[in-house]
């Protein structure tokens, strides 16, 4: 994962300009663009100023033979280049440089641009996608769709470009579909879905046989963690078992299910009795054990908090008012690539907003994040 891999990647993109009105190389731009939001620009008029502030640098990378663009020609630029040839170029840059390994867990889920409607136009914000390896937090891939209740049908266009093999993708329960789990086992990977009412009889069957008198009485196999945080403990109890009886016939329905999954969740407060537990089933095609399973729903959540937490309070992306023709969605899939080079770059123990500082204070620390 390196700045001149990334800039091969970025030229297969089209520009669509015409030869005469060329004065900057559309590479030039978005590596501008890109190094711009790695040192903290949330803006075109930052990525210019970025740009001015860094010529010499950037010129080890790219031409820039007449200088640095104007923001306007920044924004007409990247808002005219199609998102599918971006969404394309990242997906091929991340499977050249990064390789997911059997097990690991790539957990997906949609996050709004809130602020990226167009009230003009009468088009509300995008919401996209995002497939997460949480064992190297990196993004792999990100579709856009008009809004949240698309996910369902975008899913499966996602998945179908990674490569997935061999590992395990979690989704929360609007992703628990039968054509989504086929669509992963046809990626020669496992699914875990959570499941909830979308699928009556499926949570009602759940519910009959895993109810909390029942898992109070459990006696199989099952794992325990434990954590205390803030004067609260909260204990989670996981539970695997195969499938059986009415489940076995539910199998018909759920391609290559093999493992029911039981989380159980109790908090209480110090010297007060702990609250009703909270429990969360989930199906899957993996044979996983309490621990995996323990493990796989756990490092699911961290497309939250190491995802979009990231791009919402140290990146603003709910801030960013950026609208103009694709430009919303290929300016998320940059977020993305500078959010991966800086996670990649571990030499410098600190938080996301702390190394996009020394990023925009340290060229040689900005090389070294596009090193890889």
């Amino acid at each position: 994962m390196n700045g001149h891999d990334l800039i091969q990647q970025l030229s297969t993109i089209r520009d669509p300009r015409q030869d005469w009105k060329i004065d900057h190389k559309l590479t030039d731009i978005l590596l501008l663009t890109i190094c711009g939001v790695i040192a903290g620009a949330e803006g075109w008029e930052e990525v210019e100023d970025f740009g001015h502030e860094r010529l010499d640098w950037l010129q080890n990378y790219g031409d820039f033979d007449n200088g640095i663009p104007a923001h306007d020609t920044i924004a007409r630029v990247i808002s005219s280049i199609s998102a599918k040839q971006f969404q394309q170029c990242f997906i091929d840059w991340m499977q050249a440089c990064h390789e997911v390994t059997k097990g690991d867990v790539v957990a997906i889920d949609g996050k709004t641009v809130r602020r990226s409607y167009n009230k003009a136009k009468r088009l509300g914000p995008i919401h996209m996608v995002s497939a997460f390896s949480t064992a190297n937090n990196v993004v792999l891939g990100q579709i856009k769709t008009a809004e949240k209740s698309n996910e369902i049908t975008a899913i499966p266009e996602l998945l179908k470009l990674l490569d997935i093999r061999g590992c395990i993708v979690t989704i929360d329960a609007m992703g628990c579909q039968k054509q989504i789990a086929q669509t992963i086992l046809d990626k020669n990977a496992d699914y875990l879905l959570a499941v909830k009412g979308n699928h009556k009889r499926l949570e009602e069957t759940f519910i009959k046989h895993f109810s909390m008198d029942k898992l109070q009485k459990w006696n199989g196999e099952y794992f325990t963690t434990n954590e205390k945080a803030h004067g609260r403990e909260e204990t989670r109890m996981h539970i695997t078992c195969e499938t059986f009886g009415e489940f076995v016939d539910l199998g018909f329905e759920w391609p290559g299910l093999q493992t029911l999954g039981i989380s159980i969740s109790f908090r209480n407060n110090e010297g007060e009795v702990p609250t009703d537990a909270t429990i969360r089933y989930f199906i899957s095609s993996a044979k996983l054990t309490p621990k995996k399973f323990a493990e796989a729903v756990r490092s699911h959540w961290h497309i939250e908090n190491k995802l979009h937490w990231k791009l919402d309070v140290a990146m603003r992306e709910d801030d960013c008012r950026i609208r103009r023709g694709e430009a919303p969605e290929v300016f998320s899939n940059i977020r993305h690539v500078a959010l991966n080079l800086l996670n990649k770059e571990t030499t410098f123990k600190a938080g996301l907003k702390r190394k996009q500082k020394k990023a925009a204070m340290s060229t040689s620390y900005l090389a070294q994040i596009l090193a890889g």
